[in-house]
């Protein structure tokens, strides 16, 4: 399990790139592929990405998410707990801050679960065979609503 310790970031940075991303395994999967690849992709597009890497604990990612100051927030769980995950980071996040960034999620999500994650606050569910321009675009997308709106 992560042990959620990083070091904090003093103040928001200016960047020059498109936008702030953390990536995280949620949970005990250790199947780490797809997540670094979307970070890869991610970073060769651009972004900055904070990757946690695998078998983060909730407490341990909504402690990044609140200290790295990202503009969205990349979660990728493939162990079948993705309903129990995600809420207990959006609690935790809730109950730490009340500017929570955008929250996306990608893995192997049924169908039937997209609903329910979205109306818990996930803003997109990206799952094999989501082509890798879409992904770009909703995540830019996400990130220039977030800065619009000024909260970062």
């Amino acid at each position: 399990m992560s042990t959620g310790t990083h070091e904090r970031r003093s103040a928001p940075q200016p960047s020059s790139s498109q936008g702030r991303v953390l990536v995280a395994k949620l949970g005990l999967d250790g199947h780490d592929v797809g997540a670094k690849f979307v970070s890869r992709l991610l970073r060769d597009n651009g972004y900055e990405v904070v990757y946690l890497g695998i078998r983060n604990t909730a407490e341990a990612v909504a402690r990044a998410v609140v200290d790295e100051d990202v503009d969205v927030v990349g979660l990728s769980m493939l162990s079948g707990s993705h309903l129990a995950l995600v809420t207990r980071v959006f609690a935790l996040l809730e109950a730490e801050d009340d500017d929570i960034p955008p929250v996306v999620v990608g893995g192997v999500i049924p169908t039937e679960d997209h609903e329910p994650l979205k109306a818990m606050g996930v803003r997109a569910v990206f799952t094999a065979g989501t082509p890798v321009a879409d992904m770009i675009e909703v995540i830019a997308d996400l990130v220039a609503e977030r800065r619009r709106t000024g909260l970062q």
